[in-house]
């Protein structure tokens, strides 16, 4: 990966840094000393996918006098341990996000600090940043509080197994206690993700894809992954901790390294309506965030669910870093920023220092200009970051379809229209989620008229296609330069 320039192996200085880090342990009198809230008894738990390495966030619920649900949401403190100005740091600000390929990992912070003291795995004593939310029968925040804490996880749940508990699967690896907060914690999500869906948050599902590799590193298939209530559950107490932590410091005057989305351009709008109505859907007044909201509902109903979605994705502002600016048009929220993954976004290690400043009551406060070459840079990493991982993966699917064609053992694909033109047909193919052209010649073999009224190809005797058609197809070239896929027909 030449090409985006990620950096390789951490410098000599930060290894040695990081080993020096790692070999000194906190003992009992440092805790009590530094006055951080000793939650080591709590049940507290992760939750990562089952090949995860690095655990950074970790979840409790409990009930306080006025039966309210207190939800904890505990963050690694890596600001502990990766001091401002250190090699680490300056490493971790160059660096400013971990990078996941396909087939490997690049790092923000050392393998001594992501994978291990910093890590909140199971039955160790680790320094923690801990986040408490209050919430009524309503699931509306009614109080927020934050401390440094050291917590000992009590288990590492996989996805899986939490979504076995919330559909009252019995597993004899978590007890009843455990199992009954899963669930309690998953009730609470679902009650906080109902509320900010009917704030107009944007509900855009692109299904994650994990890729199957060989032993040599090559692509063998694609395995979609699920987006359950397990994920969800996840997704909406990280959320809500970082709307808590951007809240809390922002209305104080505070400027922090907001996570800026703003809502889309009209002209952006007006291309998107043109779009969806050649497709025969009516957008309506979408420059309103509710009826946005619905009909990504619509889309979500659609066979061209991933074509529109992509579509709606690229009508849309990318979310970046800010310094003068807050809000999050797709969350439907006013404060919002990253605080929940320290281990792997130099913003989230930056609001960690704030917060912490900021409770310890000293000034929490960074100098304008700073924040604003912090915000610019982070962006731009996430943006080279993003552009590798999308990279590297359109390569490996390339070279698996052209090794069918090299091996001749080409597959059949499922396929969905998505565009129809004088000269073909563009299809996505969901299995390998890769897009391509049938051309007209392919569609049949006789002539083919292109219909610009509905935009549709049809055939004298038989065979029609518009966006939506379904068909079989298998590859029939590829153009690692042009990036380009051509499909053709398994019949005709």
């Amino acid at each position: 990966m030449k090409f985006y320039k990620l950096p390789k192996a951490f410098p000599p200085a930060v290894l040695a840094e990081a080993r020096r880090i790692s070999a000194r342990p906190f003992s009992d009198a440092e805790i009590k000393r530094s006055g951080r809230l000793d939650l080591r008894r709590k049940f507290i738990f992760t939750c990562d996918p089952q090949s995860a390495r690095d655990y950074d966030d970790a979840l409790s619920l409990e009930t306080d006098r006025k039966g309210n649900r207190v939800l904890g949401v505990h963050i690694a403190d890596v600001s502990h341990y990766v001091k401002p100005g250190s090699a680490i740091d300056r490493e971790a600000y160059r660096r400013s996000t971990s990078v996941y390929l396909c087939d490997r990992v690049v790092p923000m912070l050392p393998e001594e600090l992501c994978n291990g003291v910093c890590s909140l795995v199971p039955d160790e004593d680790r320094l923690a940043f801990s986040v408490f939310l209050t919430f009524d029968k309503n699931g509306e925040v009614v109080k927020r509080s934050f401390s440094k804490s050291v917590i000992r996880s009590k288990a590492r749940f996989t996805y899986e197994q939490v979504m076995a508990v919330i559909r009252g699967k019995s597993d004899a690896r978590i007890s009843s206690r455990e199992a009954k907060t899963i669930r309690a914690i998953s009730a609470l999500a679902q009650q906080i993700r109902a509320r900010r869906f009917a704030a107009g948050a944007l509900d855009i599902e692109i299904p994650e894809a994990e890729v199957i590799l060989d032993s040599n590193g090559e692509m063998t298939g694609l395995i979609t992954r699920p987006y359950d209530e397990s994920h969800q559950m996840i997704e909406e107490c990280m959320v809500a901790a970082n709307e808590a932590v951007a809240k809390e410091l922002w209305t104080k005057g505070i400027r922090i390294l907001a996570r800026l989305h703003e809502p889309p351009d009209d002209e952006k709008l007006d291309m998107l309506r043109a779009e969806l109505k050649g497709l025969g859907i009516k957008a309506g007044n979408i420059s309103n965030p509710h009826v946005f909201a619905q009909l990504l509902q619509t889309i979500k109903r659609s066979p061209l669910c991933p074509t529109l979605s992509m579509m709606v994705l690229r009508s849309m502002k990318r979310a970046v870093y800010d310094a003068s600016a807050i809000g999050h048009f797709g969350l439907a929220k006013r404060y919002y920023a990253h605080f929940t993954s320290p281990i792997r976004r130099y913003p989230d290690l930056t609001l960690h220092r704030q917060l912490a400043d900021y409770i310890a009551g000293g000034s929490a406060k960074r100098p304008p200009k700073l924040l604003a070459t912090w915000a610019k840079h982070t962006s731009e990493r996430e943006e080279i970051a993003a552009e590798a991982e999308r990279g590297l993966l359109e390569i490996k699917k390339y070279r698996l379809l052209e090794d069918q064609l090299k091996t001749r053992q080409v597959l059949d694909y499922d396929a969905v229209v998505s565009k129809c033109t004088p000269f073909g047909c563009f299809v996505e193919i969901p299995e390998l989620a890769v897009s391509g052209l049938v051309h007209v010649s392919l569609l049949s073999r006789r002539f083919v008229k292109y219909n610009e009224h509905d935009q549709s190809l049809s055939a004298p005797g038989g065979g029609s296609w518009r966006a939506g058609s379904r068909l079989k197809v298998h590859v029939a070239k590829v153009d690692f330069n042009q990036r380009r896929v051509d499909f053709t027909p398994c019949s005709r």
